[in-house]
């Protein structure tokens, strides 16, 4: 019997019809292994994985394939995104024994979860041929497979945590840069080469770096890749949003999924490229990408849908890619050959079959707009038609809080109060529905919370998130709800060693406790924690919080020297300790011009890490900051200050920013 109709993930309803008798992953089904004495076959995945479907289609869906699997094993279903700390012990494994991952990922286990055989994606054949194989395997010489998962699990248990050094300082950044450098491909923009995933967090890093330095090198990297992806096929050149990866160097043709982690992390840099260097490219693409989230990604409830598919129809990319003819259809032949001009689509195609990703080489000339808008527009309402790829409309705590966090950021700096309002109501459900009692869960579908107990990065991203909605609103019940969940971080996650565990110490036993401080698509959920423990100690004055935050990082000079691709957040935080951060409290009336403009002077500052507080003279105060900082002769007054230490009370906006960079 299939269990998985009743699931909240909609990966795992994916899968509710196959003929294969899926588990969700829990005590029963591990139960039920042991009952039967049978292995368990663990299949990882996510619903807008491409390779996920085609394993589905070739396999879970063929009656031959779903008996054997039925006769020989318990079949158990995770979805990556709702079970962070599931696919990271058994891709642990799985990179350990192959030296590579991936999703699918098919894990062979005993029915007390050791892993004794891994992989990723197989075709039909070679699946049916491993089937028989693992059976006749466990048949025949159960005590050696047993003792091989006893044996890795060992060995992973064997593998240290990260080394720990010194605090980052300039030196230790400046290696991190060395090494970034060095993996930079001058041509196409980007760290290594393909396939080419968007490297928001070392940008972010980047950015920080050259405002704090001054260190052009590093302002380069920065402009050449955001401006190579904005214009590639890994950007939506008609609605805006990035896609998952590039297959190729050059950012031409992407992995069609989009995802939310992405796009929030990527709304993010491109806001601060335009506050740093007011590029005009910058600022289409952040208003862009943050009108895209709002129309395609929102959900009923107002958080933020985890996905779009690679696929519509089964086909990856066919909602996307374009040919000449389809063009000329839509525009007409004279508009139809401007089109292809401008995007780049050719008779031989960039993609599949003659067909093309758009790109956006050059922008239309200043005469050319009104025509580009008008073709734009055209093939918007025309694509509208396709069938669109599935969305994945769970919330995901931890990418809602990025969401947040991007949104406020981009509302403020662009004065769009819709996005702001938009940060608002995601940072409203998670703490009417994902929050209680300082604890959080991880995801929720339609208004209904899953069971999932969030991870660290659910915290720290929510609680960076609910952080920079204050500096933005000036609404005292954020800090609140962020002391909360920072809080639970330093109650339930410590390692002991200054580091912290990706789960709680009263989650659910797995045979290994999962913990990881490198990024992988997202911050990593210790870097994540660190900066939101800097941040709420920047405005608190709290040491706990600082010393927490610094210990942390400790780990950033080691992994900067030799993965510094993979420290990128670690590297952000550090840029923001080593700045200070610069804390700004502003006082005023809130509706008075005088505040506001003050407020935007803070806003538009691209100090590392920079955090503001809002406060009315004479209001209790909502943070420490704002204590016994009054207004100067009656007029709104801004306070520059560094670990509490304040200068004098500036009162124009000019002053202000010149006090912020002193």
């Amino acid at each position: 019997m299939n269990r998985l109709k009743d699931a909240t993930s909609p990966y795992l309803l994916q899968h509710a019809d196959n003929p294969v008798a899926w588990w969700p992953w829990g005590a029963e089904a591990l139960a039920e292994a042991r009952v039967r004495q049978l292995p368990l076959l663990i299949s990882v995945g996510y619903s807008a994985c491409h390779w996920c479907h085609v394993m589905a289609h070739e396999s879970f869906e063929d009656p031959e394939t779903a008996a054997l699997m039925n006769e020989h094993f318990v079949n158990v279903k995770v979805d990556r995104e709702e079970r962070p700390d599931i696919d990271a012990i058994y891709m642990e494994a799985t990179q350990a024994l192959t030296g590579h991952g991936g999703w699918p990922m098919t894990v062979f286990a005993t029915p007390d979860g050791h892993p004794f055989f891994t992989g990723t994606y197989y075709p039909r054949p070679h699946f049916q041929r491993l089937l028989h194989g693992v059976a006749q395997a466990w048949r025949n010489e159960r005590q050696e497979v047993v003792a091989q998962g006893a044996k890795i699990v060992s060995a992973l248990a064997e593998r240290g945590a990260v080394a720990s050094g010194p605090r980052p300082d300039e030196a230790s950044q400046a290696l991190a840069v060395t090494g970034l450098v060095d993996l930079f491909d001058p041509v196409n923009g980007g760290f290594g080469a393909a396939p080419k995933f968007p490297p928001s967090m070392v940008l972010e890093f980047l950015l920080r770096r050259y405002a704090r330095t001054g260190d052009r090198a590093s302002l380069d990297m920065v402009e050449q890749t955001l401006a190579a992806m904005a214009r590639g096929g890994i950007y939506d050149q008609l609605a805006g949003g990035f896609a998952r990866y590039s297959v190729d160097a050059s950012w031409v043709v992407p992995h069609f999924e989009k995802m939310l982690y992405d796009n929030a992390l990527l709304l993010r840099v491109y806001t601060h490229w335009w506050r740093t260097t007011g590029a005009p490219l910058a600022r289409r693409v952040a208003l862009e990408t943050a009108d895209w989230l709002i129309a395609e990604m929102r959900t009923a409830e107002g958080g933020f849908a985890s996905a779009l598919d690679a696929d519509s129809e089964g086909v990856e990319g066919k909602f996307y890619v374009w040919t000449p003819e389809q063009l000329t259809t839509v525009l007409g032949a004279e508009d139809g050959a401007y089109a292809a001009s401008l995007f780049s689509v050719t008779d031989d195609g960039t993609f599949e079959h003659g067909q093309s990703v758009l790109q956006l080489p050059s922008d239309p000339t200043e005469a050319d707009i009104s025509r580009f808008e008008r073709v734009k527009e055209s093939l918007l309402t025309a694509r509208a038609e396709r069938v669109r790829p599935g969305r994945d409309d769970k919330i995901v705590a931890a990418w809602n809080g990025l969401a947040v966090a991007a949104l406020a950021e981009t509302g403020a700096v662009f004065e769009r109060p819709d996005l702001i309002e938009a940060a608002r109501d995601a940072a409203q459900l998670l703490a009417d529905l994902h929050l209680a009692d300082g604890r959080l869960q991880r995801t929720s579908k339609d208004g209904r919370v899953g069971t999932n107990a969030g991870v660290l990065d659910d915290y720290g991203d929510v609680a960076e998130g609910f952080i920079a909605l204050y500096g933005v609103t000036g609404e005292a019940r954020w800090i609140e709800s962020a002391g909360m969940l920072l809080d639970t971080v330093l109650t339930r996650f410590p390692d002991g060693e200054g580091g912290f565990f990706d789960t709680a110490d009263d989650a659910e036993r797995l045979f290994r406790r999962p913990q990881d401080p490198t990024d992988n698509a997202t911050p990593s959920g210790q870097f994540a924690a660190a900066g939101a423990l800097l941040s709420y100690a920047a405005l608190t004055g709290s040491a706990r919080h600082r010393e927490a935050a610094e210990a942390a990082l400790r780990t950033v000079p080691v992994l900067g020297e030799r993965h510094a691709r993979f420290a990128g957040w670690g590297l952000v935080v550090a840029e923001a300790a080593l700045a200070g951060p610069v804390e700004v409290a502003v006082v005023g009336p809130p509706g008075d011009a005088r505040t506001l403009a003050l407020h935007r002077a803070a806003l538009l500052s691209d100090s590392p890490g920079l955090v503001i507080a809002l406060g009315e003279p004479g209001a209790e105060p909502a943070v420490p900051l704002l204590a016994h900082r009054t207004p100067r002769d009656g007029e709104p007054a801004a306070y520059v200050c560094r670990g509490f230490t304040c200068r004098l009370p500036v009162t124009t906006p000019a002053d202000l920013a010149a006090e912020i960079t002193a």
